[in-house]
């Protein structure tokens, strides 16, 4: 993953548990970075080394700390890195996640090397949409949870995310259903 991604760790918990909190996290993560290079590649290991060791440091579960991740990456890291990308999404949560499949395509113009996720939708109403989420990387369920309640918070709209199939359970993707 790109520097930008640890970088944006390294933000969320410096917000909100300190400098001294995320020397510690360093510390047991074994990542023995001074800083990350926002468009500099890094092996995916140091991503999720971090989040681990965020997890183990402020007693939060992993899946709380990839979620948190995933809304801090929406509120803060994309309006302030990709702002004009995010406005482009559209003008409502349904519109932007309608477009969603096409952002990860604009983001590659910035990062050349970059291995998105692919993002698909289906079962698109007034009030829903499902999200078919494809990657080769594992684990990260949660984040994009995370993503889709900061959409929802972005756009000022309270939403109810249900996951309706998983590679944990064998799926080839994920499937969330995203109410409003």
């Amino acid at each position: 993953m790109y520097g930008i991604v640890n970088k944006a760790i390294q933000d969320l918990v410096v917000k909100e548990f300190g400098t001294t909190a995320w020397e510690k996290v360093k510390v047991r993560s074994g990542i023995d970075v001074d800083f990350f290079i926002s468009n500099q590649p890094y092996d995916d290991s140091i991503t999720y080394s971090l989040a681990q060791a965020v997890s183990e440091e402020t007693g939060l579960t992993l899946s709380q700390v990839l979620i948190a991740f995933g809304e801090f990456w929406v509120l803060h890291t994309g309006k302030e890195k990709y702002g004009s990308l995010m406005e482009a999404g559209g003008a409502s949560l349904r519109e932007f996640l309608i477009n969603l499949p096409n952002f990860h395509s604009r983001i590659m113009l910035i990062y050349p090397n970059l291995k998105p996720p692919e993002f698909r939708v289906s079962n698109v109403s007034e009030n829903s949409v499902r999200v078919h989420y494809f990657s080769e990387r594992i684990g990260l369920q949660d984040f994009v949870r995370g993503l889709l309640q900061g959409l929802g918070k972005l756009y000022d709209l309270p939403v109810e995310i249900e996951l309706l199939q998983s590679r944990d359970d064998g799926s080839d993707h994920e499937i969330y259903k995203i109410s409003w």
